[in-house]
């Protein structure tokens, strides 16, 4: 595919004293918007074993919420980077490059990713960062607890892009509705989604999907109106939809240009049980 995309990335800075306070903002116990607005410098987070990065979490393991995963939008400056990235063995991931460029060393292998890549790292996976460029690169990173399983393996590393990946089209939906799917459904090693859909201008999901997977889905370009637990809001680039299980969802794509968004969900692996103590 030649076809390149461009994705919302956070700008960072302040807003003057003079802007109302008022947003679209919400957390509810069974959504959270987190408007593009809010992704400002004064709730940036750091990380040890990094140069020259800053990041804001826009989702992280709630009790009671949602349970499975974070998501961290990552900007590392010139020369900036990690050699000590992860620290948890058993942490997986997905990185996603929404502004500038970077190098992931994966076992060994260099892979330099541009706005658009795509990388799956496995749980107990040797990797490092550097951004040799001379502007800032911003990035999705997306981490799970791998779900271990006995007699499969975990899956190995990988990376693509966006611009590589043919789009899959939803059945009966004349084209106005395709996922990007960076991993085969079928492939029982793999415990998360991270993929991409597309709605064209008009397209919809034409009922309240209600399921057990977790989702968080930070809109990459264009705008909607999304129906969440009985409740209309407006999204846009930029903005992050974090849904907890079973959290009733449709949308309406807005147009003019296409809605695409950066979807998480847990897969393929049974429901953990609350045990009682012995």
């Amino acid at each position: 595919m030649s076809d390149k995309h461009t994705y919302y990335a956070p700008k960072g800075g302040l807003p003057p004293q003079t802007q109302l306070i008022s947003d679209r903002a919400i957390f509810t116990e069974s959504y959270a918007i987190i408007p593009k607005r809010v992704l400002t410098d004064i709730v940036i987070s750091y990380l040890p074993f990094w140069e020259k990065m800053r990041m804001w979490v826009i989702a992280r393991p709630l009790s009671g919420f949602s349970e499975t995963f974070s998501q961290y939008i990552v900007e590392v400056g010139a020369n900036g980077g990690s050699d000590k990235p992860e620290l948890d063995d058993i942490a997986e991931g997905v990185l996603f490059v929404v502004e500038g460029e970077m190098d992931v060393n994966i076992e060994g292998t260099n892979h330099h990713m541009e706005t658009g890549g795509y990388a799956y790292l496995p749980p107990g996976c040797k990797w490092t960062i550097k951004n040799n460029s001379n502007a800032n690169v911003k990035f999705h990173w997306i981490r799970k607890a791998y779900q271990y399983v006995d007699g499969i393996d975990a899956p190995e590393a990988f990376v693509t892009s966006d611009n590589d990946v043919k789009g899959i089209e939803m059945p009966n939906t004349g084209g106005v509705w395709e996922t990007t799917r960076f991993t085969e459904q079928s492939d029982m090693r793999h415990d998360m989604h991270v993929n991409i859909v597309t709605f064209q201008p008009g397209g919809v999901i034409p009922f309240d999907e209600t399921h057990v997977m977790e989702h968080g889905l930070y809109v990459l370009e264009g705008k909607a109106v999304y129906h969440l637990n009985g409740e209309w809001v407006e999204v846009e680039a930029g903005d992050f939809m974090w849904l907890r299980a079973f959290c009733p969802q449709s949308c309406y794509a807005g147009g003019p240009g296409p809605f695409r968004y950066l979807l998480y969900k847990d897969v393929n692996r049974h429901m953990p049980f609350i045990r009682p103590e012995k």
